[in-house]
Formats: structure tokens, C-alpha cells, sequence
């Protein structure tokens, strides 16, 4: 698909075709089942100053915390024997020895605590190739890694001198090098961002060739330097908070329609947008869901962006209303199955 084509769907104000094509596709590849990835927010504390970012260095107003080890190891076995088939553990980006020597020690727990059966997928940051390669061997197969827009002058402007474009493209080469299975994904309705560069973010999906994908709406954070630039962008119809769930929705139609096998995640964001964002990704092209298991106590901290859906009902609750719920759009829970990747799996 040329960028042409994909701008023009983009500015469509009647998607119904492009969903109903994205609908097919999705059903004829990758089925009606939707996989669970129980999310475990471990940290909240990162060496990173990205400008738009709730958790950045430079915010001293976040009470920072690590999750204790006995709060990730119930997590991960509640996961398990719910039948949610693998987790996620996220965390803000550090490089430091003791934090990998940490992931390593959980990672192994909890593949010992799950009889090794618990897929596990990590969204921990950059990092060099030792420590890749010593998560992988504890138990992780799996690796996110956003780049959060793939135009390189639009990365420079969300990001301070040190952070560096190059490197976070590295570190996902050295991830797909290593036989893991890669996921990155951007960010839509950014200041400064065009339909160009969103057109951009598709084709450099494909030419990473990775095997999954997260990505969705832009979300303001008052305490980040790029929320006052938001206020002053709000005549750009991009921009408006009104049209990012509708250009996440495309998205990720334009994405199910042009990698057909991969994964791609409805992300909480839909859900701070839109009730029923998330489901509505479901039934346009998404096959993974992220349910967030991380404790009540530390989750209230893990803003990255402001009006972040906080659940409160019981982990029970909150899954069996989600049953409900993929139920009225046709899909199903693809209970006790890692979900891996079909694109991954095709790989010679």
C-alpha cells in the first residue's frame, strides 16, 4: 500500500469499507481469538526524559517505586492459573546491573513458580545485547520496544540531545538478531505529527518486519514539557482529541490489512479515550489484549499520560466483564495459549 493510498483512508470520513476489509483479513489469518497479556507495571522509575512522557526523569512530582518480588511472582501465578497464557512486564527504562541482574532473577522465579508454561513478553528499554540475550535465556521470548514515531526529525523533537534515534533502532535490530519475537509501535495525534508521517509508521512496520505492534492515541500529561505545545495545535484536526481514536482505529485497519499475521495489541489508551476503545480495535484488526494485573497500591503511580484507566474491581471481575464484552463483537479468549505471532512463526 503506497502512502497516497494509505493518506487517503486516513482522511476518509467514511471508514466503513476499510474496516470491513481490515474485518475479513483479521478473521481469514489470525481468527476471532483474542490473546490475554496480563501486564505487570514493575517500575515507574526511568533514566529517560522523553517530553512527553508522565514518568520521566526530570518529574519530581511521581512517587517512584519498584514492585516488591513477592507482588510480581503473585501476579504472574495469578496470570497462569487464570489461563491468560503469557504476561508483560513493563517498566520505565533503566541500564544499570542491578536492574538487570533483578529482571533476570524474576524471570526465572517465575518461569519455575508456572512450570515454565507462562509466556513472557518484556517492555523494558533499551538495553545492550548481554542483557537480551541473559532475559532471553531466563525465560522471555518476547520483546516491545516503541519507537513512538519512526520520522526521525519528529523523534528529535519529542526527545532531548541524548536520546538517540539510531541507538533505538539498534537495539531493535539486535533484539530480531537474537530470534526474539519484536514488537514496537508509535504514538497517533502527536504535536507536530502529519498523515505523512503516519503513513511512514506503517511501511517502516513493514520493513522492520516485526511481529507485533502496540500503538495508539496521543494522551496529554500536564507535567511534561510537551503538554503546553498540545494547547496551541488544537485547530490542527490531527491534534484534536476528538479524531485520535478514529485515526488509531484506521491505523491499525491499515496495519491488519498490510500485515496480516502479526499481533497487534489494543492498548489502554483506547480504553482512556473511548469505553469501548479497545473493543472496537478488537474488531477492526487487534488480537491482544493487556489486562493490568500490577497492585492497586503501585498502579496509581504508572501515569504516563493523564486520565489513565485505573480499574478497581476485582481481576475476576474485570475479566469476565471483558468476556462479555469481546462476546458482542464475535471474539473469543484464547484462554491457556501464548497467542505467538503467525508472522514470527512463518519466519524461516
Amino acid at each position: 500500500m503506497n502512502t497516497t493510498t494509505i493518506i487517503d483512508y486516513l482522511k476518509t470520513s467514511d471508514p466503513s469499507d476499510l474496516f470491513a476489509k481490515a474485518k475479513q483479513i483479521k478473521a481469514e489469518t489470525v481468527g476471532n481469538k483474542v490473546y490475554l497479556r496480563g501486564l505487570i507495571e514493575y517500575s515507574n522509575r526511568c533514566a529517560k526524559d522523553c517530553y512527553y512522557c508522565g514518568i520521566r526523569v526530570s518529574n519530581t512530582k511521581v512517587c517512584r517505586y519498584d514492585v516488591d518480588e513477592q507482588s510480581v511472582l503473585d501476579a504472574a501465578e495469578y496470570a497462569w492459573r487464570k489461563g491468560f497464557g503469557s504476561i508483560v512486564l513493563q517498566s520505565g527504562e533503566r541500564r544499570s546491573r542491578e536492574f538487570m541482574q533483578k529482571i533476570e532473577g524474576l524471570l526465572n522465579q517465575i518461569m519455575t513458580l508456572t512450570n515454565h508454561e507462562i509466556g513472557i513478553t518484556l517492555s523494558l528499554g533499551e538495553q545492550d545485547e548481554d542483557t537480551y540475550k541473559r532475559w532471553q535465556d531466563a525465560g522471555a521470548k518476547r520483546y516491545l520496544l516503541r519507537i513512538e514515531t519512526s520520522n526521525r526529525m519528529l523523534y528529535e523533537k519529542l526527545h532531548p540531545k541524548n536520546h538517540n534515534y539510531d541507538a533505538r533502532l539498534k537495539c531493535l535490530e539486535t533484539l530480531q538478531n537474537l530470534n526474539y519475537q519484536v514488537g514496537t509501535g508509535v504514538m497517533i495525534g502527536l504535536p507536530f505529527q502529519t498523515l505523512e508521517h503516519l503513513a511512514e509508521d506503517l511501511q517502516f512496520f513493514q520493513t522492520m518486519d516485526v511481529d507485533m505492534v502496540g500503538m495508539g492515541p496521543y494522551i496529554e500529561h500536564v507535567d511534561t514539557p510537551l503538554f503546553s505545545t498540545v494547547g496551541a495545535l488544537r485547530a490542527t484536526p490531527l491534534q484534536q482529541v476528538e479524531n485520535r481514536l478514529d485515526l488509531t482505529l484506521k491505523m491499525i485497519a491499515l496495519l491488519r490489512i498490510q500485515m496480516p499475521t502479526i499481533n497487534i495489541a489494543a492498548t489502554t489508551a483506547l480504553q482512556t479515550l473511548d469505553l469501548f476503545g479497545r473493543e472496537k480495535a478488537i474488531e477492526i484488526g487487534a488480537n491482544i489484549i493487556m489486562p493490568n494485573l500490577t497492585p492497586l497500591k503501585y498502579r496509581e503511580n504508572y501515569f504516563l499520560y493523564d486520565g489513565k484507566t485505573v480499574v478497581k474491581d476485582t481481576f475476576d471481575d474485570t475479566i469476565a466483564d471483558l468476556e462479555v464484552r469481546l462476546a458482542q463483537i464475535g471474539a473469543e479468549i484464547g484462554y491457556n495459549l501464548h497467542g505467538d505471532s503467525l508472522h514470527y512463526k512463518s519466519k524461516p
